[in-house]
Parts: C-alpha cells; structure tokens; sequence
C-alpha cells in the first residue's frame, strides 16, 4: 500500500477546508496531522473537521508532516514561508505565493534556493487539462503555437498557457483590455442569489507574446467560476491541428482526421458503479486515468487530492517536484503584467527573472 501524504495546515480559511475535506474523503492516502488555528473561533470552528488544532507553530510540527501547507492571506504568505523553510519545512504554499512582483523577487531571494517550496497550482491535473497535454506530447497537433484559455483567472490561466506551449521562463510581451457590460450573475461562493437582474460585469482580454510564434489569448469574465450561464473554452492550435474542448482536428497524410477526447464515466443511467470519471481515451488509447476513481471526488477534487498526494512523495524523496516556487513565481509574475497592462493600456514586457 502506497504510503499517504501527511500534512499539516495553518490558517483556517475555506480553501484549508478544502484540504480538510479530501482528506476526509480519502483518509487511507491523506491524513492532516493538524491545524495551526490563530484565535479561538477559528480553532473551535475548525475542530468539527475532527482534526487536532494547535496554537502554535511548535505543537503543529512536533507530529512532524512531511509538508505544510501554507494556507494565509496573499500579504502573509511570504512570512510563513519564510518560517517554515527557516526550520527546514517542505512547504506547500497557496497561490500566489507573494502578492506582488517586489514579494515575488524577495522572497526567491530568502527560500529560492533552498529547495523545499511547492506551490497549490492544481488545474493541469485535472482530467480534462492533463488528456489534453497527453495528446499534445503524442504530438497529435505538431508544435503548439497558440493557446487560448477562458475559464479561470491571472496565475492559474497562465500556468495552463505556458504548459500547453512548453514555453517555460521565456520572456513575454503582455497586452490587455477590459471590457463592462450587463450579465446576469446568480451564483457565488456564498449559494444563489434571489437578484437576477444583469449587473456589471467585467470581461478581462490579454495576449501574451512569448515569441518564436508561442501566443497564448486570455479571456476571462468577473465570477466565470461560479457563473453557470458562462462556458469553459480552450483551443490548442498546433502546426498539424488544432484541438477544441475536446475535439482534434488533424492532418495526416492527406486526410483531414475529425477524432474526440472521450471520457468513460459512471453512475450514468443504470450503471451502478458510482458517479466517476474513471478515464479518457484519445483514437483508442487511454490519455488519463482517474487516480482517484471509487471517491466521487469532483474533478477539481481529483485535481487537488492528486496535488497533494504528489507534494507528499516529493516531500519522502519517492517523486518530483509536482510545481516548485519558480514556476509559481514567473505564473503570477504573467498574471500581474495582465492586470498592469489592463488598467494602463500599454503593453508590459516580462523579462528574465532571478528564478529563471
């Protein structure tokens, strides 16, 4: 039996909650070690989860995890990393991992070469992003050349731009425009609202330029998370064809090849299996499996626990890293020039950084 991931969390925010919950769902391959809990409140609210809570930094890591997971405000982060790898902690942090360009570089300075710094980027595990890498490094569509991403937002769009481009630290120009106008808008982190009338919401268009050909497009509305009038849309274009949700279209030999990502799930009609996605095939090969089938864990579950199931053998020495600081730090670096350029309307140029 393979050995389970054991974490520690400090903060009691709804994403350390998350964390909480798959554990819960998976308990022989998760196991929470404890909370760091920083006032009475949150400490009682958070033992309902049946985890042990702590008060200081000493009790959470005397039941030694193998990682903690920093889980705090964009503007604490950078000091519980810097604690954590100060007493030799592997650390997960939340994205982002600083909040702005000056915290990115600072704290590169103080932990980059340490080593022992992962970050929470879950989205290209999820099943629908990780078939589609798989098609693209069978090299189905030839070289990638454009991306186009609208479904979630700044750091988190750019790891899936850079990814499926294979870009890596290459240098980028951004450019970005906003755009308001009325949508309706009746669901939040907080449920349904009872107002349906069409607010004001902001759409966000930026390309980002990584030369040599490499563009990824940026497309995203205010709430498309939650929103459920709003769709996801990815487009993979490569130099032999072109991938759309999930959908390639290809050309070889002299046909032009029309072939789907198809996904096995169950629970469906009268199968009694469970409700899972268990795999994904792509032209009768199978390009993803569900590590987690049997949980009914959602896809964005699936995504997380496999996030944290892979820190954990990292963090043993057993596998790789599964999204280190650097790469975390050039993402928001790309989603910050997003944002600048949006509010300014000139292009920004991402140069080279220290953790390049």
């Amino acid at each position: 039996m393979t050995q389970p991931a054991r974490f520690a969390i400090i903060g009691t925010g709804w994403r350390a909650e998350f964390f909480l919950r798959l554990a819960a769902a998976a308990p022989d391959r998760l196991q929470v070690t404890g909370v760091l809990a920083r006032s009475d409140a949150s400490a009682a609210r958070i033992a309902t989860w049946g985890a042990p809570v702590h008060r200081s930094m000493d009790d959470l890591l005397a039941a030694r995890p193998d990682v903690v997971i920093a889980s705090v405000s964009w503007d604490a982060m950078p000091g519980v990393i810097t604690e954590l790898v100060d007493r030799g902690v592997r650390v997960l942090a939340e994205t982002p991992p600083a909040p702005d360009a000056d915290g990115l570089r600072k704290l590169w300075h103080d932990v980059g070469a340490s080593g022992l710094v992962q970050v929470a980027e879950q989205y290209m595990l999820m099943p629908g992003h990780a078939a589609r890498l798989e098609v693209v490094r069978s090299g189905a569509l030839g070289t990638i050349g454009g991306v186009q991403v609208s479904s979630t937002h700044l750091y988190h769009a750019t790891s899936m731009i850079r990814t499926f481009l294979d870009a890596g630290m290459a240098e980028a120009t951004v450019s970005a425009r906003t755009f308001t106008a009325p949508l309706v808008d009746p669901l939040s982190p907080a449920g349904w609202s009872d107002d349906v009338s069409p607010q004001q919401r902001t759409t966000t268009i930026a390309t980002l330029d990584f030369g040599d050909g490499r563009m990824g497009l940026y497309d995203f509305v205010d709430n498309q998370w939650w929103n459920p009038i709003l769709s996801r849309r990815i487009v993979l274009r490569g130099s032999h064809g072109e991938l759309e949700g999930d959908t390639v279209r290809r050309f070889e030999g002299s046909e032009v090849v029309v072939s789907p990502i198809t996904y096995r799930r169950t629970g469906v009609d009268l199968n009694l299996e469970g409700n899972d996605v268990v795999s994904a095939s792509f032209e009768g090969r199978i390009v993803y499996r569900n590590p987690w089938a049997g949980t009914r864990l959602s896809e964005d579950d699936i995504a997380v626990a496999s996030l944290l199931e892979t820190t954990g053998r990292w963090a043993r020495g057993d596998g790789p890293e599964p999204y280190p600081l650097a790469e975390a730090c050039q993402d928001h670096l790309l989603g910050l020039a997003i944002g600048e350029s949006a509010r300014t309307g000139a292009d920004v140029r991402v140069t080279r950084q220290p953790w390049a």
